[in-house]
């Protein structure tokens, strides 16, 4: 990670009802930038709120961070990119932290508050009723540009032009870009999927997930 980490922006919405093709979805995807300090507790930011706690939110994913680097990428890419930060439902638009570099477990102080790297965003078709375009749900995984959620290790404050400061580093080497691969180009990834299985920062249903997708591919070379 980067020396210049910081928040530059801080986003919340939310959910709302929205028409689509005859039916009506519900979705927290909609936030817009805040002034001032906003409250982060152990379920998210005040003021914020998700439609489908199955999939966002919770203890595990209470904030969602997106690297402001791949806004200049969609822009060139993305129709629907004309509007301010939060177009992707993210909490908190930060630049310094790309996954590639976020190791899951880092733990970073944000104001008053210290948070710790979890798991990448894995998109749900609710990004494509934003964006108006549901072909953009895999654009957006292949891309490997998902962001990263985060839990809340200490309550507290934040506003937009904290900096962000690393202050523990997530054990061993597995990043927020390795998650994402196990879920993209590298599934049968035997050694990346074994690192996945030792982090105890991951949810324990992505870790679940991968020593099933382990097992099974354990068995066959067994086989």
């Amino acid at each position: 990670m980067r020396s210049n980490m910081k928040v530059l922006s801080v986003n919340v919405g939310l959910p709302r009802d929205v028409a689509r093709n005859g039916r009506t979805v519900t979705t927290g995807i909609y936030k817009s930038p805040v002034a001032g300090g906003v409250r982060v507790t152990r379920t998210g930011l005040q003021g914020d709120g998700q439609a489908d706690l199955s999939v966002h939110g919770g203890e595990f994913k209470a904030v969602y961070a997106y690297p402001v680097e791949h806004y200049a990428y969609w822009r060139e890419r993305q129709a629907g990119m004309d509007g301010g930060y939060g177009v992707f439902g993210e909490n908190l638009t930060v630049e310094g932290l790309l996954e590639h570099e976020v190791r899951i477990g880092d733990c970073l102080r944000v104001g008053g508050t210290e948070l710790v790297v979890t798991d990448p965003r894995f998109p749900c078709h609710k990004l494509g009723l934003r964006f108006g375009d549901a072909p953009m749900v895999k654009r957006f995984l292949d891309s490997g540009r998902t962001g990263f959620y985060l839990s809340v290790a200490r309550e507290g404050e934040l506003k937009a032009g904290d900096v962000i400061e690393r202050i523990g580093r997530g054990a061993g080497t597995l990043t927020v870009a390795d998650v994402v691969r196990l879920k993209s180009d590298a599934p049968d990834d035997i050694e990346l999927l074994r690192r996945a299985v030792a982090n105890s920062a991951l949810p324990e249903r992505r870790r679940s997930e991968f020593e099933e997708r382990l097992r099974r591919l354990d068995g066959r070379r067994a086989d």
